[in-house]
């Protein structure tokens, strides 16, 4: 059975979160977890939605962060699949370096000093992130966490909806909502939002003030650094 969650009542006047069991049906036959809130009377039905988000960390402690989140999900006695956060991942990508003289192979974060974590979004959970130590917040804008879109976590997580025999898109290191810093070019030195990304073309969509207004630019990701 799929969570529920249930919010009473008491006799004091105070809330309180109790977890119970229920489902939802979905046309296709699937069973979904669903979040049961009790109101006037009413019951609403609201699906448990999972989403990738990036939280940003302190520099060089991703890996702990990630293993922080792992044992809170461990501590959860909830089943499996009744669990509001799922996993979290480090994405690192294997690369040549030159070392010596020689060359060698790495592990590279994709991301420093991001964390992914695929979970539902909710108070409980952001407020669960939020107290892991190393976690400075959640990637994402006027202070609403952004999930990350369908075809970067299949980019990210090796899936691959067709073979395609063209070469392989770059990985460009950086999230939609981060904050990055300008470093080459006529707007060297502003800094901006990633608006998009675009592997295919190694190129980064940025959103940068102008004269007191909001401009978007596209610009190559060797041009930026994370702010």
């Amino acid at each position: 059975m799929a969570d529920v969650r249930r919010i009473e009542e008491g006799d004091d006047g105070d809330r309180h979160l109790r977890h119970d069991t229920g489902h939802r049906d979905r046309p296709d036959g699937r069973v979904l977890p669903v979040d049961v809130r009790e109101a006037g009377g009413e019951v609403a039905l609201v699906p448990v939605e999972l989403r990738w988000y990036a939280i940003q960390t302190t520099a060089g402690h991703e890996n702990k962060v990630r293993s922080l989140i792992a044992r809170r999900i461990g501590e959860d006695a909830r089943a499996e699949a009744e669990k509001p956060i799922r996993q979290a991942l480090v994405p690192t990508q294997e690369v040549v370096e030159i070392k010596n003289g020689k060359k060698v192979n790495v592990e590279r974060k994709i991301y420093p000093g991001y964390v992914l974590v695929e979970m539902d979004l909710n108070q409980e959970t952001i407020h669960t992130i939020n107290g892991i130590q190393g976690v400075i917040k959640f990637v994402g804008t006027d202070r609403l966490p952004m999930p990350l879109r369908p075809d970067e976590v299949n980019r990210l997580l090796g899936i691959e909806e067709a073979i395609k025999e063209e070469e392989p898109a770059e990985a460009i290191p950086f999230l939609v909502g981060q904050v990055v810093e300008i470093t080459e070019g006529p707007f060297s030195d502003f800094s901006g939002t990633v608006q998009e990304v675009l592997p295919d073309k190694g190129k980064v969509r940025v959103s940068v003030a102008l004269f007191g207004r909001p401009t978007s630019v596209e610009l190559d990701y060797l041009q930026l650094k994370a702010h």
